[in-house]
């Protein structure tokens, strides 16, 4: 009687653990989706894109992403780092897919990158915006402190904070915070 009940109680804590990953894996689906919310503060343009879809890109958004993050200034486009975009999707995520980033600056020309490096402080020569590697954003769903915390907390690439301004640098380099 006693083996009876064991191999109940097992099947049935096998039944239960086959459920619970099966819990998972549907879980994972339905959050095996990367979406971000844009706003260019610098030409009114929005854009609610879904890049990714477990795991594979979605043709054609990695287009509008690229222009909707060009350089502004020259309306010159270049190709975005879909690691930076995967970082902030994680974010989006992390403020339960509210609001929008509004971007302050995305893709930066050389010539962009040399003009501002003569009017402000903060530029890098050889910035990650000029590879598509970087973004300076701030989100309508957090403060930017909040921003700030939590793009740390992911350790994904470097991380610049200026209040000043109300922005947050992010990119996909090596890990660190100014």
């Amino acid at each position: 009687m006693q083996i009876a009940r064991r191999s109940v109680l097992i099947g049935g804590l096998g039944g239960l653990a086959s459920l619970s990953a099966a819990g998972r894996a549907a879980a994972t689906l339905v959050t095996d989706v990367n979406t971000l919310s844009f706003y260019n503060l610098h030409t009114a343009e929005t854009l609610k894109v879904t890049y990714r879809e477990h795991g594979d890109i979605v043709p054609g958004t990695l287009e509008a992403v690229n222009h909707l993050l060009r350089d502004f200034r020259t309306d010159e486009v270049h190709t975005i780092d879909v690691k930076l975009l995967d970082t902030l999707s994680l974010l989006y995520d992390q403020f339960g897919r509210r609001g929008r980033f509004e971007i302050i600056s995305g893709y930066r020309s050389p010539q962009t990158n040399e003009a501002l490096r003569q009017v402000t402080t903060g530029v890098a020569k050889k910035s990650l915006h000029l590879s598509g590697r970087a973004i300076d954003i701030r989100s309508t769903a957090a403060k930017t402190t909040e921003l700030r915390a939590a793009a740390l907390k992911l350790q994904r690439g470097g991380v610049g904070y200026y209040p000043k301004s109300n922005f947050v640098h992010i990119d996909t380099g090596a890990f660190r915070a100014w």
